[in-house]
């Protein structure tokens, strides 16, 4: 099969993200989400990273227009049914993601494939929500999904070699270097990259090094283009914490349990730029 039409399901951060990259690369794209206002913010989003790539030249008006005029929104996950991809990208509750996926499959045509963006929960436990678990894999993007280029492929002992391929394929056609991994917890880039930050927000509990020492530290270092803690502030507080709460789940190794600083802030309220505080403040 040769995907022509994709869906994408939340149109949070991440699928606000995915929504632009598959339009930019020419698809049309049904994108739903919860609410119109939360709709309009996400397409508001998309609009103004567009328009500082017409500014800077990387695109003309016309362009921008065309890539805005593949995105058509809804609430309905009724109008995903004739995708031949949808791509789920809802916060990180796998009992949420199961719930979703087996009512797309009832509601999808049978060659639908399903992706999820999750980046550490099972995947093989949603495919098993499903009749479908042949045709559903990992499609894990890394945020900014359209300037990141790794797409993370996650096979399950389920998922057939044809929809590993095709969604291989098809990844490169979005202009992305796809890997393959198997569903383990955090995949490759999770399992690695999570330990790292954890280790950020332990030195602050620590009182070893401010913030701000933290952060310019390692950008300056090893060339990171944001610190631990700003990265954390930027994929979501309470995102980490959830990941990190799977992956030790999973494993029982220490370098996965979350630092109490982290449950604290959760509690808080401090989620990160996405509430307007974290391990910074934002306006």
């Amino acid at each position: 099969m040769e995907p022509k039409k994709l869906g994408i399901l939340g149109l949070g951060q991440m699928g606000a993200g995915i929504a632009q990259v598959f339009a930019q690369s020419g698809y049309e794209v049904i994108a739903v989400g919860t609410a119109p206002e939360r709709i309009e913010k996400s397409l508001k989003g998309i609009r103004k990273r567009l328009a500082g790539r017409v500014e800077k030249g990387k695109m003309t008006q016309a362009e921008m227009d065309a890539v805005m005029g593949r995105i058509k929104t809804s609430t309905k996950i009724t109008d995903l049914a004739d995708c031949d991809i949808v791509e789920e990208s809802v916060p990180e509750n796998l009992e949420v993601k199961k719930k979703l996926f087996s009512e797309l499959d009832r509601i999808c045509k049978p060659e639908t494939i399903f992706g999820t963006n999750t980046s550490g929960l099972s995947v093989t436990d949603m495919a098993a929500a499903t009749k479908r678990g042949d045709r559903l894999i990992g499609m894990h993007f890394h945020n900014p999904a359209p300037v990141m280029q790794l797409l993370e492929l996650v096979r399950t002992i389920m998922t057939s070699p044809e929809t590993v391929e095709t969604a291989k394929k098809w990844g490169a056609t979005l202009g992305k270097t796809v890997v393959v991994a198997p569903d383990v917890g955090g995949f490759i880039v999770t399992r690695l990259f999570t330990p790292f930050l954890l280790g950020a927000v332990r030195m602050l509990e620590a009182g070893i090094a401010t913030r701000e020492e933290i952060d310019i530290s390692m950008k300056m270092a090893v060339n990171h283009p944001m610190g631990p803690l700003e990265v954390i502030d930027f994929i979501g507080l309470d995102t980490e914490l959830s990941i990190a709460e799977s992956l030790y789940e999973e494993t029982r190794e220490v370098k996965y349990a979350p630092p109490l600083l982290l449950r604290k802030m959760v509690t808080a309220g401090w989620l990160g730029r996405k509430s307007g505080r974290g391990f910074y403040e934002y306006k």
